[in-house]
Formats: structure tokens, sequence, C-alpha cells
């Protein structure tokens, strides 16, 4: 890749050098390499300053619905247990009733429905809440990876538009390019 870019550049100022008449599609070989030098530069910046705030946020908000999705499990392991013991404890109340009166029977049956319903509903409630909790912290960490990203690309295209909005220092520095070609 150094090499194409090399040849590339090459043959950008030999272009320059042959007297080109200026039109639409020649190349300004000094523009051209301030160009990649200035990319190559936003780049190692990008690098150094970016990339590990944006990977340390992504590594918390990971750990942060990691941790979400094992209390869920935790919480839904919790909600069959509470189901499995009121199981049991149903299958007790059944033995009971058989030996209690017909009436005492149905009102074990009544109670016996009503505690599975509470469970039930308690478990699903649970797990809605585990469920919302978890996308409102996918959707916190999203927005505010986007707003990182947005925050750091502004920046970066202002400094750049403020280093090339300097006329005379531009044409100071293509002078210079242009007096050490004409050395070399």
């Amino acid at each position: 890749m150094i090499a194409n870019l090399s040849f590339a550049f090459i043959a950008l100022v030999a272009s320059e050098t042959e007297g080109g008449s200026g039109s639409l599609l020649s190349v300004n070989g000094g523009l051209a390499f301030w160009t990649v030098v200035t990319f190559l530069l936003l780049l190692l910046v990008l690098k150094k300053f970016a990339w590990k705030p944006i990977l340390s946020a992504l590594k918390q908000r990971e750990d942060a619905i990691k941790d979400s999705l094992e209390q869920a499990e935790k919480a839904k392991e919790d909600a069959k247990k509470i189901l499995s013991e009121n199981q049991n404890s149903l299958a007790k109340a059944e033995e009971e009733a058989k030996k209690i009166i017909e009436q005492s029977k149905l009102f074990a049956e009544s109670l016996k429905e009503k505690m599975i319903t509470e469970s039930k509903e308690q478990a699903k409630r649970l797990i809605e809440e585990a469920s919302a909790e978890i996308d409102r912290k996918k959707n916190a960490a999203f927005d505010e990876l986007k707003n990182q990203i947005a925050e750091i690309s502004v920046n970066a295209a202002e400094k750049i538009l403020r280093e090339n909005l300097d006329a005379q220092k531009n044409k100071k520095i293509v002078d210079k390019y242009i007096s050490d070609i004409n050395k070399n």
C-alpha cells in the first residue's frame, strides 16, 4: 500500500513539473501530499484519543447488560423456585383437604388456583421488569456511543477546517514545497 501511495505521489509530482495547464483534471501534488499527511495525522489522533474511551464505554455497557441478564436469570430461577415451593405446599394442602369435609376441599382448591395465578403473575412481572431494564440500558449505551462519536467527528472536522482556512499559510507552504522540489 505504501508503495502504491509513493508511486502515485511521484506520478503527481512528475505531472506537475511537466508544466500542467491547470485544468480541472490536473492534480496538485503538494495539495495531495498535505491531504494525505493531514488524514494520517487525523487517524493517529483518533486512534490515540477516541478508540480507548469508546471501547471502555462499550465494555462497561456490555458488563452492565450482562449483569442485568444474570439478574433476570436469577429472578427467573427464584420465580421457578417459588412456583415449585408453592406447588409443594399446594400438594400438602390437597392431602389435608382430602381429610377434611367436602367444604374444606372446595376452599383448598380455590386457594390453590389463587396461589398459582399469583406466582405466575409475579414471575411474569419480574421477567418483564428485567427485560425492560435490559432494553433501557442497551438504548442508553447506544445513545451515549452515538453522542460520543458525533462529538469527536465535529471536533476533528472543526480542527481540520481551522487549519485549512488560512490562505496565506497554505500559500507559503505550497511555495516552500515548490522551491524545495526545484532545488532537488
